[in-house]
């Protein structure tokens, strides 16, 4: 599976912590075992062929399977104990993960939390193939078939340069947003597609010839007067509290997406996520534009 997903056996071996002869070593004796060939191989690329292409389904299915069977032994120790590997994205995990931890990590002290920092689309095919067992993400997005538990609201607020008619008022309408372009992530982020999505109603247009990778780089050029851009709350502590910027908030209701945990359907440890979930949702009050 490792070998299918990077493409390669270097970055395959890396993933699974095991030399790359030795990864190579139990591919052949896999094919040598199942007589079929399974990758082409060359110079620069590994593919699955028709015959890998058909049994990878199964092999994820089994992985899954073997990973549900150590999850439900763990379930049966007690509440969020041992491992849990948390995946969460880059507009979220920075912001209320610091904080969250320390808390989490009190409440259950046999609790060890591995975390991994993705875009939503990687997380949840890592979460299908059982790389990893829970998500904190944006529920707005496309989460496959997942279970969700909703945690709490995250508003969005209007970040502008501090010479903009709008920086101004108190809050603003929705409505009002099409005065400017909107500066937004880069794509893959589905933080920007949420953004858009309020912008886009108000017949704002984006700007078109920039690209970011983080909020700090959006929110700093903001401040050069290059656009106007929308933050979710917990983030404009440590984004948007800058020189040159005002942030504005919205009228009610509000803008705003839904911060909760996401996992397999086959999970067995689901009330140990709504556990985790009770915890997490003590810090809604980041998620507040008025806190």
């Amino acid at each position: 599976m490792a070998v299918a997903s990077t493409g390669s056996f270097g970055a395959a071996a890396k993933q699974c912590a095991v030399s790359q002869p030795g990864l190579s070593g139990q591919i052949q004796q896999l094919e040598s075992m199942l007589e079929l060939a399974l990758f082409e191989r060359d110079r620069r690329t590994v593919r699955l062929t028709e015959a890998g292409i058909a049994l990878l389904p199964r092999a994820q299915s089994i992985l899954a399977e073997t990973q549900s069977l150590v999850d439900e032994s763990k379930a049966l120790k007690g509440p969020l104990v041992g491992r849990v590997r948390l995946g969460a994205i880059p507009t979220i995990a920075p912001y209320l993960l610091p904080q969250a931890l320390p808390a989490v990590e009190a409440a259950y002290p046999q609790l060890e939390v591995e975390l991994t920092e993705a875009h939503t689309d990687k997380l949840i095919d890592q979460l299908m193939r059982g790389d990893l067992d829970v998500l904190v993400v944006a529920l707005e997005a496309d989460l496959g078939s997942s279970m969700t538990l909703p945690l709490f609201s995250d508003d969005f607020v209007a970040v502008v340069p501090s010479a903009h008619e709008l920086a101004r008022r108190k809050t603003i309408e929705e409505s009002e947003l099409g005065r400017a372009p909107v500066l937004l992530l880069d794509d893959g982020h589905c933080l920007r597609d949420q953004v858009w999505a309020v912008c886009g109603r108000a017949g704002a247009e984006s700007a078109g010839n920039f690209r970011a990778s983080s909020l700090g780089t959006v929110c700093r050029m903001v401040a050069g007067g290059r656009g106007v851009t929308l933050v979710p709350a917990m983030a404009l502590e440590a984004e948007a509290k800058i020189d040159d910027v005002s942030i504005v908030p919205f009228k009610a209701p509000r803008p705003q997406r839904t911060i909760g945990l996401a996992w397999r359907p086959s999970s067995p440890r689901a009330d140990d996520y709504g556990l985790l979930g009770e915890v997490l949702s003590r810090f809604s009050a980041l998620g507040s534009a008025e806190s």
